[in-house]
């Protein structure tokens, strides 16, 4: 038999952030091969079109990439609570994503969008099981 050892809580949350960020980076990836991309890009006609939006763009991308290392660090209140809320906002924005990226050629980013707000309610649901200490 093999063994099945339990894996710590901290951890758990971390490795799915972790692959949320995979699914971002892919998908913003395969994106540039849609027809017409980067020449929207080299013209400057794309959604990001400004300095705002790049902020924006980053903040968004910036908080599943700090949750990898919070979610080891945080204490464990603040730690399942933070994942609940984020986790649960990023699920919703995934599946607007999604919903809206359902054509010929972004069916790749729906795809990733249907996934990632999986990975993300995964978050959510191991968070708020978060294990309590057994009182003797």
């Amino acid at each position: 038999m093999l063994e099945n050892s339990k894996v710590n809580i901290k951890i758990k949350l971390s490795v799915l952030w972790t692959s949320v960020m995979f699914c971002y980076v892919y998908g913003d990836y395969f994106e540039l091969y849609v027809p017409e991309k980067v020449e929207s890009l080299l013209s400057g006609t794309h959604v990001l079109d400004s300095p705002l939006k790049l902020v924006i763009a980053s903040v968004v991308l910036t908080i599943p990439a700090v949750l990898i290392a919070l979610s080891v660090m945080l204490p464990s209140k603040i730690n399942r609570l933070t994942n609940i809320v984020v986790g649960s906002l990023y699920s919703l924005m995934m599946l607007i994503i999604a919903f809206n990226s359902l054509t010929l050629w972004y069916g790749f980013y729906a795809f990733l969008g249907f996934v990632e707000s999986i990975i993300t309610l995964v978050i959510v649901y191991n968070a708020w099981k978060w294990p309590k200490i057994e009182q003797d």
